[in-house]
């Protein structure tokens, strides 16, 4: 079970065991991730007495999808991963970074325009998505059992990451992006797809379409001005991109 609590307290209670998670309040709230893995069946009771109001996202994960997921793990990984998951109510926490806070928020207000299955499809890969990042966080936290160069260069991918994701109005090149990590070039880029699966600039090219699809639907902004905010000169090429990540074309999204 994976909870992203943007604002509030959650208390709620599992098998007699009780459980308190606080981001805060609004004007001053800090993001908190909980994992707690139920390990059996389990009766889950919340305790909503909270006067600030909830802003959550809470998700869980079959056990295939887990068992896939060691797979691809080493073995350092794989022996943490195994611990976590082999105890009832194993818990880890963290404040997470810029990247989990947003799919988060794109849970909370996912795109207007899809409807049905592809909703549900889109709910379900951010959901995904969140897990995945935030199992790669508890292994990075959890240094004291995993090689230092596995956690060093996960560390320094977030930082890319939450680089990035702060900046894409920039000019953002490699060079701009490993200077600012102290990396190589060639060093980031072969690092950071191994941690996320993709590369810096699919990265830069997902959250630059992201914040142009939010600013369409949210803002209405004019189709060249998006296509501009997600870096395309031509309006075709932003339709064609556009249409392949989303399923929809920018008009449709468009308020």
């Amino acid at each position: 079970m994976l909870m992203v609590l943007l604002q509030g307290t959650q208390r709620f209670v599992i098998d007699d065991r009780h459980f308190e998670i606080d981001a805060g309040p609004e004007e001053e709230s800090t993001p908190v991730v909980f994992m707690l893995n139920v390990a059996k069946d389990s009766r889950l009771r919340f305790l909503n007495d909270s006067q600030t109001p909830l802003r959550k996202v809470m998700i869980s994960a079959p056990l295939p999808w887990l068992q896939r997921l060691f797979d691809v793990q080493d073995e350092a990984q794989k022996s943490v991963l195994r611990k976590f998951f082999s105890q009832h109510l194993a818990q880890h926490s963290f404040e997470p970074g810029q990247h989990i806070v947003q799919t988060a928020q794109k849970i909370i207000s996912p795109p207007p325009a899809l409807e049905g299955e592809l909703n549900s499809l889109y709910l379900r890969a951010q959901g995904m998505d969140m897990m995945w990042q935030s199992l790669l966080t508890m292994l990075a936290d959890k240094k004291d059992h995993l090689p230092a160069p596995s956690l060093m260069t996960l560390r320094f991918c977030e930082r890319v990451r939450d680089f990035v994701t702060a900046n894409l109005d920039k000019d953002l090149t490699i060079d701009r992006i490993a200077r600012e990590v102290g990396w190589g070039t060639s060093t980031l880029q072969r690092h950071f797809k191994t941690h996320f699966g993709m590369t810096v600039f699919d990265f830069i090219r997902q959250k630059r379409l992201e914040a142009a699809r939010s600013a369409l639907a949210d803002d209405g902004i004019p189709i060249a001005h998006a296509a501009h905010l997600a870096g395309y000169n031509n309006i075709s090429s932003f339709t064609t991109a556009f249409r392949r990540a989303y399923g929809v074309t920018p008009k449709q999204v468009r308020l």
